[in-house]
């Protein structure tokens, strides 16, 4: 798995990375500008939401919602993709640290009507994704949403069977989404397909 710094290092050509997954529908960016569009439709039905983003790279889809009108929150552990994004969107609150250990204290003092996390989350133990999504119910408005677009299969057969297609381009560095399983802990988390490896988990208050 990348540290702060390989993701400093990745920075730059990340979103040229990604758009090339997507473009030829392999593993494990299939899927991913349409995940990013209905992220994006999804949060400006309801206006100028107050928005957090988790994990937000280079601002790809938060500098988009930024343009609309949406009042910006997030936190990422690179200072370099939090140079790229704070150059997009200069008056969104952005913050450096490590999800995995938590938020950061500025980013608990508030309340949002979406908390999005796009590609980021793979990175935790299932354990950890759990507690995290769980602390992040405490922070939404009233009928607010947690959208998460990641590598994520309805089940571990799902799971099993993508990795074998890929053969030796799968990261097993990477932890991804099992819908039925993290269910159990989530009961109220609903999950949809997007690609044959990606899709949209979401829990609302």
């Amino acid at each position: 798995m990348l540290d702060n710094n390989g993701f400093d290092l990745w920075a730059d050509g990340y979103d040229k990375t990604v758009g090339l997954s997507d473009e030829e529908n392999s593993y494990p960016f299939a899927g991913y500008k349409e995940i990013l569009s209905k992220i994006y439709q999804t949060v400006l039905k309801k206006g100028k939401s107050v928005v957090l983003d988790i994990g937000f790279g280079t601002g790809t889809l938060t500098q988009k919602l930024y343009e609309q009108g949406c009042e910006v929150w997030g936190q990422d552990f690179s200072s370099r993709m939090i140079e790229l994004a704070s150059a997009k969107m200069p008056n969104a609150h952005l913050f450096q640290g490590d999800f995995s250990q938590g938020l950061v204290e500025p980013l608990l003092q508030n309340s949002y009507d979406y908390i999005i996390a796009t590609y980021s989350l793979h990175h935790l133990t299932d354990e950890n994704k759990i507690a995290l999504i769980q602390s992040l119910t405490s922070l939404l408005k009233e009928n607010g949403v947690i959208l998460i677009g990641d590598v994520a299969f309805d089940n571990r057969e799902d799971l099993i069977r993508c990795q074998q297609d890929v053969g030796e381009e799968w990261d097993d560095d990477e932890i991804y989404f099992v819908f039925d399983e993290l269910q159990k802990a989530l009961p109220n988390m609903k999950f949809e397909k997007v690609s044959y490896c990606a899709g949209i988990l979401s829990l609302s208050r």
